[in-house]
């Protein structure tokens, strides 16, 4: 294991705490996922369960790591037809495991790294790909309050937020240095004039306070072994009350990433070659259509901002990977990779961020030139 864990100690709070696994117990841990530590515990019975915690050591942000949240949400959609896995435990007691955690079911199916899904049929990727919006769109149509998040987060001014809270974790994570080299992370150019964009509010998509999962995507989703069903949707740990347009930008990245950039290509959200992809790949149009017959209303006015912004935030997400490296407290082994890869990503929201800007100038010119003719 990259982080051991306490054996001993896991195997106490056990016995005491959850007596659905039965000590003692087997421990590996997962090699993906960049935030928090995530293991796959096999007892004494051939039972298998999940635990997540945050990772050791001093945390570059509080706006990651939220092993509690997630624990939350998944618990209180337990009761809903969105799934997610079993949740048995929250242990808060650092003293236990040195940080807090929870234990979940571990869900027997399949996981997708590539979003095209290989090794499947035309006719199930493009069902696994509507199961994926139309359970995305089932979770923004349930009101938080009915399932007791009500607090979970505030129903207005999302992004506004969310704008506020990259530019710290951006400032925070430009100031990490490498503690090998000493070389800090630095910042990613061009924030300035993104964070300034997005930052009018008069061009901000209209609030909807919805849950909203946070990283939604193809590779968090679980999907039957056999069937083009989802059986669980995994790494709630940002998930809030905000904006639905956050996840479905961040669910179609890949169509984004491939109308704005050539350059990304390591990352989870690899770019799609819409002229020679796999037989049933949808296209985006499909997809925001897919969400519109479940969700009720149009997604298509404001997702070109919301995919600007997407990609911009995917950037600063993938500066903590970076920094998280430079402090070797990252848990993917491709943290290297993925954290260069702020930088193309930062290229692509500009890209976008500049025609919209240009489509703006076009559109007020033309109103001024015909209020200038009827004059």
């Amino acid at each position: 294991m990259r982080q051991p864990i306490d054996t001993d100690s896991l195997h106490r709070f056990l016995k005491d705490h959850v007596p659905a696994i039965h000590v003692p117990i087997q421990i590996q841990q997962f090699e993906f996922g960049q935030s928090n530590p995530s293991y796959k515990l096999t007892d004494s019975q051939g039972q298998r369960f999940v635990l997540r915690k945050k990772p050791p050591g001093k945390l570059l942000t509080r706006a990651a790591h939220q092993v509690e949240r997630e624990y939350r949400v998944i618990r209180a959609l337990g009761g809903t037809d969105i799934p997610v896995p079993k949740v048995y435990c929250l242990c808060e007691d650092s003293s236990v495991l040195g940080t807090p955690f929870y234990i979940m079911e571990f869900l027997d199916g399949r996981i997708f790294q590539d979003a095209y899904m290989p090794g499947v049929s035309g006719d199930e990727r493009n069902e696994m790909w509507k199961q994926a919006v139309q359970t995305l769109a089932r979770l923004h149509r349930l009101d938080p309050a009915s399932i007791g998040l009500a607090d979970f987060g505030k129903p207005r001014g999302f992004y506004r937020r969310q704008i506020r809270t990259l530019k710290n974790l951006h400032e925070s994570y430009a100031k990490v240095t490498d503690v090998e080299t000493d070389e800090p992370v630095g910042n990613i150019p061009g924030t300035d004039e993104l964070l300034a964009y997005f930052a009018n509010e008069t061009l901000q998509p209209h609030d909807r306070g919805t849950i909203v999962h946070g990283d939604y995507k193809i590779d968090n989703l679980v999907f039957h072994k056999t069937k083009p069903v989802i059986i669980g949707i995994l790494d709630w740990e940002i998930s809030t009350i905000g904006h639905p347009l956050s996840d479905l930008s961040n669910l179609v990245l890949p169509w984004t990433v491939t109308q704005s950039s050539r350059e990304i290509k390591q990352h989870s959200h690899p770019a799609f070659d819409v002229t020679g992809g796999p037989p049933g790949l949808p296209s985006k149009a499909q997809c925001l259509e897919w969400y519109r017959d479940v969700v009720g209303w149009d997604p298509s006015h404001d997702i070109v901002w919301a995919d600007a912004f997407m990609i911009f935030r995917t950037s600063v997400m993938l500066q903590g990977i970076a920094a998280r490296h430079a402090v070797r407290q990252a848990t993917g082994e491709d943290s290297l990779i993925l954290g260069r890869e702020r930088f193309p990503y930062a290229r692509a929201a500009l890209q976008i961020v500049r025609g919209l800007k240009a489509k703006g100038e076009n559109v007020a010119g033309k109103g001024r030139l015909q209020r200038v003719g009827r004059l």
